[in-house]
């Protein structure tokens, strides 16, 4: 559905558990878009020009994470628009409800060092070439808060070099892998690219002031809401 950026309606899906969903809704409003809340028993997703599946720990992470997610009827709609062309955000648990729907490759698993993790992250953009990177460069590096305790990203060689190969890696860990993801992989993205996922948190930098701790120099954290930006200019061009 095109879309112009004053007029572009983003979901923020809620599950029982969701944590982040007021933060990714604030995202979306800053960058200039109007957020529009979904509940995970919805089975219409209200017209929207995209979806951002938040962070947190939607069904007590029961299972595994985002495994009961997974089968909410808000998700059986997401994953037949996300087959038309739909942008689709997954944010940590969103990023591992959207493997566990089949929409993404891989899997995440529990920390390397089994710890839950809470810093600000660099990550090196690989690809910005999806519908929610555009406004990012390719080998640039930006700062993301990172908090997750099953962050890790895994898959069987053949696919890590599919996925290598046909530019669906989106963002590695730069510096320090943080919890042991095969290859330093951070984010991923479906073949066509309007489908991504990645563990940081983008919502959680959208503020002057408010975003990672730059180095020591004042808090200008905003590198997250190059994503939100990123889908509004994809959504104009389609």
């Amino acid at each position: 559905m095109a879309a112009t950026a004053s007029g572009a309606r983003i979901g923020v899906v809620t599950f029982p558990g969701t944590l982040d969903d007021r933060d990714a809704q604030r995202a979306v409003r800053l960058a200039g878009a109007e957020p529009v809340a979904l509940w995970h028993a919805d089975a219409d997703l209200h017209g929207v020009d995209a979806v951002v599946l938040p962070g947190g720990f939607s069904y007590g992470d029961y299972l595994r994470c985002g495994a009961i997610a997974r089968f909410a009827p808000v998700m059986t709609e997401i994953v037949a628009a996300a087959g038309g062309g739909l942008p689709v955000l997954g944010i940590c648990n969103g990023f591992q409800i959207l493997c566990e729907a089949h929409l993404l490759p891989g899997a995440l698993i529990r920390n390397e060092d089994q710890r839950f993790i809470c810093r600000d992250q660099q990550l090196r953009v690989v690809s910005d070439r999806t519908a929610w990177t555009s406004d990012l460069r390719a080998d640039q590096v930006i700062t993301i808060p990172l908090k997750n305790g099953e962050g890790g990203f895994v898959a069987d060689e053949a696919t890590l070099d599919r996925i290598e190969g046909e530019g669906q890696v989106v963002f590695r860990y730069e510096g320090v892998n943080p919890n042991g993801s095969a290859r330093d992989i951070a984010g991923v993205s479906n073949a066509r690219g309007n489908v991504v996922g990645l563990m940081p948190h983008p919502e959680h930098a959208v503020e002057q002031g408010f975003g990672p701790d730059m180095g020591g120099a004042p808090r200008s954290g905003t590198d997250g809401l190059a994503l939100f930006t990123s889908v509004l200019g994809s959504l104009i061009r389609a």
